[in-house]
């Protein structure tokens, strides 16, 4: 056991060492290369002005569409930028609709959504009318739970004057209440920060290596019609992977940027909201690979939940030299979740939680498999999933 516990702490190590420089590797959304801001464009007299389009899928989002929209229009484009806002109001039974249509006043379209055609899923349908319905240059797909910081589209239109086309996309500052989002949301940018190379995202064309977060995804509108946009993805579940594979696979740049200085958001308000949204997304996420799935959770049991229950067993039986492996191995897995919490803005104290966090998310994976083991699917805000 003490040799196990040693591999794991030289594993812990090395995997500390690539979080850490991973981290690093990460642009703010906005600056140049090696972290430096880019000068403002200025606009020549007879240049014409660029859209930008916030495209704003909702559906039963009465608590939050109103923030949401307010949001937007504290955000102020850059010179030689317009914006034009959307919502499709996605066939919701809590009155979401209305509430945007007084939130924005004359300064949101609000589009009605139609029915939901065999072989799409819901998501990707309401993105795919808001992106026919845009007039804008680039398309910004928002979620109705995010909030832009009022420099968020100047930000994000830096970076899409300097990267010209494809996809430019980022995790929001994840805001948590309840205990299960504090163990499992944060997990999102712990798989990236510990195991994505991100420089690859952008400077590799191999669709494999993509990461994306549906809540902000900013792509040119070129670059949507090549890939496909939403119709090319209408069945898949994970759409925001699916979509950037596609604009890999189209030849489009994607850059995953760390935009949590510009939005934040709460993706889930309870646990059962918590269950329900990682169970949807979990299978599917890993190409329904039970072999994976079952890998995965048994190296991060090994290596984050193991060596707890060895300093119990050795700490019981007075066992020093075990106690003090052990003790090692837990402290470089909280080093790891550390710098992934770190790059994401999570309180100091939520490293702590990395075992806890670790059986919380294999529950939840094993009741994904079940989810489509079984057949019976998924639910989620009224609509079944497979």
């Amino acid at each position: 056991m003490i040799n196990l516990l040693q591999g794991i702490t030289v594993i812990l190590l090395l995997q500390l060492l690539f979080a850490v420089w991973n981290a690093a590797q990460l642009p703010k959304l906005g600056s140049g290369p090696r972290g430096k801001t880019p000068s403002k464009m200025q606009p020549m007299a007879d240049m014409q002005v660029q859209t930008v389009s916030v495209l704003v899928p909702a559906r039963d989002e009465a608590e939050g569409i109103a923030a949401c929209l307010s949001s937007v229009l504290d955000c102020s484009p850059p010179a030689g930028w317009q914006a034009e806002i959307l919502v499709l109001d996605d066939r919701s039974s809590d009155g979401t609709g209305e509430i945007a249509v007084a939130a924005g006043a004359d300064r949101v379209r609000v589009l009605p959504g139609l029915e939901l055609p065999a072989g799409w899923l819901g998501k990707s349908h309401a993105c795919a009318q808001l992106a026919e319905a845009a007039g804008g240059e680039w398309l910004l797909f928002l979620d109705a739970d995010v909030r832009l910081r009022p420099g968020a589209l100047q930000a994000a239109l830096a970076a899409a004057e300097q990267q010209g086309s494809g996809l430019i996309t980022g995790f929001p500052r994840q805001i948590t209440g309840s205990w299960l989002e504090r163990l499992v949301v944060p997990l999102m940018g712990f798989t990236i920060i510990s195991h994505l190379p991100v420089v690859l995202v952008r400077g590799s064309e191999d669709p494999r290596f993509v990461a994306a977060h549906g809540g902000f995804m900013l792509i040119r509108r070129d670059s949507y019609a090549r890939c496909g946009g939403h119709a090319a993805i209408r069945g898949e579940l994970v759409d925001d992977m699916a979509l950037a594979r596609a604009v890999k696979h189209a030849g489009e740049p994607v850059l995953l940027a760390d935009i949590t200085e510009h939005a934040e958001m709460r993706m889930y308000h309870n646990a059962a909201e918590v269950w329900n949204g990682y169970r949807k997304n979990i299978y599917a996420g890993l190409g329904r690979r039970p072999s994976l799935l079952l890998g995965i959770l048994l190296l991060y049991v090994l290596l984050y939940v193991l060596p707890y229950a060895a300093a119990g067993y050795f700490g019981l039986t007075g066992q020093g030299q075990g106690i003090l492996w052990s003790v090692c191995a837990c402290a470089a897995g909280i080093a790891v979740k550390r710098t992934s919490d770190s790059a994401g803005r999570h309180p100091l104290w939520f490293c702590f939680l990395i075992p806890a966090s670790i059986l919380s998310l294999s529950a939840i994976a094993v009741s994904s498999w079940r989810g489509s083991y079984s057949g019976r699917g998924y639910e989620w805000k009224g609509r079944k999933y497979r």
